[in-house]
């Protein structure tokens, strides 16, 4: 995209039902990443099951490794 045909960008913040549309999951701890293992805490604030996996095309346990589990 050049930067002369861009006229106007408007940028507006998501309204609560937006963010709740979006959502997937329930934050059940209050822990964030594990400390020895430097991964996301399952059911924590940054928990794979909600915000999706850390590395591409791979679970968090490691058991699916491929392109074709999407």
């Amino acid at each position: 995209m050049e930067t002369k045909s861009l006229v106007a960008l408007r940028i507006n913040l998501a309204s609560p039902e937006t963010i709740r549309s979006w959502s997937y999951g329930e934050v059940l701890k209050p822990e964030t990443i594990n400390y020895r293992r430097l991964r996301p805490e399952k059911d924590g604030l940054f928990c794979e099951a909600i915000f999706g996996p850390t590395r591409d095309y791979q679970c968090y346990c490691g058991k699916y490794k491929n392109p074709r589990y999407k």
